[in-house]
């Protein structure tokens, strides 16, 4: 099947909603029993322990993957002979620090890492070198790139290959005029597969992205990934971990811009022309685009992220968030929306990591000899108000709504009460 990104044109917030409805089907399959009456398969946490996917993604399960005409499959990526930020991070199953408590309930990601933004400390670990499909959180790679590549002021034309893609689009149009911001806020917040090809096209079209993205991947020793589209729709060879997704993640989040796109929950985003070519066609106006990470709208200290969904590469999130001064990223690959959805999953283990021991460890990011690979340039914040102050890392924005709307209530409900009175003894 082509189509393999689930999502909607336009309104990107309402296309996120769809989105979690139509995912609600997992792979656990109705099976009849005894007496005719259908039950679900109760649902189990993938065992990794014996290292199913040390050298490859899990098989597919449809074409996607299959080389064009006259093209091979790549080769296997090698596996380094010690593994990278650790001994400990070699092994396949649960990986916990010592003493740890138990982990919580209900996590259905066939791997996911926690660790430290700023410290590069990783925290605790499934399969954290396993190799599965990145879905759309490979776009953190293309972003990397873009936003150190390209001019965010310059204006470009859509076209109607961009506005033609397989998968979630954002509602490029031909003759839509938009900026590169524009573009790259499109990519990160609604993960638009027009806007990745835009994107692409700028740095010298799909393969030379690609081969972008990977340079950027192996130039931060993350040896688990491969890209094979800039958009993160399945090809031969598409390959990430969860481990290398907490690397590539903390390198995005030392570009300030990365940091504010993660972070902003809605913008407008520009329309495009009337087609000629189609009788009666309109003008197509403007439409406001909205971040589909839901944990920026329900966790307390959400700094953002980026999600995935593929068939091949069923569900895949990469999230930050901030507590009481410390810093997490969590990972998850190959999730489903059972039990919970994948940003509760990412919610159940940041609290996990919150909750462990300041010092607690089984491993750190990259690192050459005894020296490790910090970003390329210091770690950005989440972007101030516009007013100038920083958001409060205790509580989300829709969470301080809240909160206003229970202050303002009593005082305006009163201030109603004291008007009517005056009036009536004016009478």
């Amino acid at each position: 099947m082509k189509i393999r990104e689930h999502g909607v044109r336009a309104a990107c917030f309402l296309g996120a909603a769809a989105t979690a409805a139509a995912l609600t089907l997992g792979p656990a399959q109705a099976q009849p029993s005894p007496t005719g009456s259908t039950t679900t398969t109760p649902f189990t946490t993938p065992n990794t322990d014996s290292c199913p996917q040390k050298t490859r993604p899990p098989a597919p399960i449809d074409s996607s993957e299959v080389p064009a005409p006259g093209e091979s499959a790549p080769a296997e990526l090698p596996v380094p002979g010690t593994p990278i930020g650790g001994e400990r991070l070699g092994a396949c199953g649960v990986v916990l620090p010592d003493g740890a408590p138990a982990l919580p309930a209900d996590i259905s990601a066939t791997a996911w890492m926690v660790s430290d933004l700023d410290t590069g400390r990783v925290l605790a670990a499934k399969d954290p070198h396993g190799r599965y499909r990145p879905a759309s959180t490979i776009k953190v790679a293309l972003a990397i790139v873009a936003l150190r590549t390209l001019d965010l002021d310059k204006v470009v034309v859509g076209t109607q290959a961009d506005a033609d893609v397989d998968g979630t689009r954002v509602g490029i149009g031909p003759g839509g005029r938009y900026t590169n911001r524009q573009l790259m806020q499109a990519l990160i917040m609604c993960s638009g597969n027009d806007a990745a090809h835009a994107i692409a096209t700028q740095l010298g079209g799909d393969k030379a992205a690609v081969a972008k993205m990977n340079d950027l991947a192996k130039s931060l020793r993350a040896m688990d990934t491969r890209a094979a589209t800039p958009s993160g729709l399945d090809g031969p060879g598409m390959s990430t971990s969860a481990y290398d997704l907490s690397v590539l993640f903390r390198e995005a989040m030392s570009i300030p811009l990365f940091a504010e796109f993660i972070h902003t929950e809605q913008v407008d985003f520009p329309g495009y022309p009337a087609d000629p070519k189609i009788p009666g066609d309109e003008d197509h106006p403007g439409f406001p685009i909205g971040n589909d990470n839901q944990l920026l709208y329900n966790y307390p200290g959400a700094i953002g992220g980026k999600t995935g969904f593929t068939d091949d590469a069923r569900q895949t999130f990469v999230a930050a968030a901030e507590r009481d001064g410390h810093r997490l990223v969590v990972t998850l690959l190959q999730a489903d929306v059972r039990p919970i959805r994948p940003w509760e999953q990412a919610a159940r283990l940041l609290d996990y990591g919150f909750a462990l021991d300041s010092d607690a460890r089984i491993g750190k990011l990259p690192e050459v000899g005894d020296d490790m690979i910090q970003p390329s340039v210091p770690l950005a914040s989440p972007p101030p108000r516009a007013d100038g102050s920083r958001p409060e890392v205790s509580r989300s924005a829709h969470e301080g709504a809240r909160i206003a709307a229970l202050v303002a209530g009593p005082v305006l409900i009163l201030t109603l009460l004291l008007l009517a009175r005056r009036a009536w003894r004016s009478r």
